[in-house]
């Protein structure tokens, strides 16, 4: 095909690429501010709100006030993932190779946000059902338990998980409470509502070869040479070596580690352009 040497230079700046990618990039944005008018915010909520929490020995509940002051060093899930017939969601401990530990998630979506994560977060830790919050608003004092406290090296992020057809006008003050609490406490908030196209099923594919992998055939090398010559798609590097079949396998595992990246707005395909990506450290 003719073009495709030129193909990462004619990239359109909207291209999101992989291997720079942060996982809020990867969020379709939900603003949560409509939610923000009936909460308690007169002088003073911060001794007004609660924040209720565990660690391996106890349960403590302290306002957020004290909460800003102390900070929260040890806690851990506030609920158990527990499974049984007939229940209307999926819970599940899905893998997640940043921490090398199970988390809890209470549906699909929120083991989609754990992948996703995983990929481009640069996790240091996670926590499920972290807190209980218990905040003022339209409806009286109330209580809001988010989904995630994630800390990565560049802060830490507090999250709830709704699709954002299941989003209900209760919803987005909770949401909003949460937004504030994070603000205050100098964290990052977000809903998970809706992925980017094509997100989901590029990650569900890369992270098929996250976990370590041998490579007796030295195909790696060969193709990481072959993408800094640039222009090269999937397809042309995997059937650059004498092993195809599994070259392809070995480009999965080089894209989610980052040593590879492609554009996430278009879907993976043999089609699509690769680059070079971070070094391998």
């Amino acid at each position: 095909m003719s073009g495709l040497g030129d193909a990462v230079a004619a990239a359109s700046t909207d291209a999101l690429w992989s291997h720079w990618c942060t996982w809020a990039d990867l969020l379709a944005p939900v603003d949560v501010s409509g939610g923000r008018a009936g909460l308690d915010l007169a002088p003073g909520w911060e001794s007004r709100w609660s924040v209720t929490w565990r660690t391996t020995s106890e349960e403590l509940t302290r306002s957020v006030e004290e909460l800003i002051r102390y900070g929260l060093r040890e806690f851990a899930p506030m609920r158990v993932f527990t499974w049984r017939r007939e229940q209307r969601h999926r819970p599940g401990l899905p893998f997640v190779q940043s921490t090398g530990r199970l988390h809890g998630a209470e549906s699909i979506e929120e083991a989609r946000f754990l992948l996703a994560l995983d990929f481009a977060g640069e996790v240091t830790d996670v926590v499920s059902q972290p807190f209980r919050m218990r905040f003022g608003g339209a409806l009286g004092e109330r209580p809001h338990t988010p989904d995630y406290l994630v800390r990565t090296r560049a802060g830490v992020w507090l999250i709830d998980v709704r699709p954002a057809e299941l989003i209900f006008e209760k919803d987005w003050e909770s949401f909003a409470a949460a937004a504030e609490l994070a603000r205050v406490c100098g964290w990052e908030f977000a809903v998970v509502g809706e992925w980017l196209p094509h997100i989901m099923m590029t990650l569900d594919w890369l992270s098929s070869r996250r976990r370590s992998m041998a490579d007796p055939l030295q195909l790696e090398p060969t193709l990481l040479a072959e993408a800094a010559a640039g222009g090269r798609t999937f397809g042309e590097l995997a059937a650059c070596t004498a092993f195809p079949p599994v070259a392809r396998a070995h480009l999965l595992h080089l894209l989610w580690h980052r040593r590879l990246g492609l554009d996430l707005r278009a879907p993976l395909g043999d089609g699509s352009v690769i680059v070079t990506g971070k070094v391998s450290p």
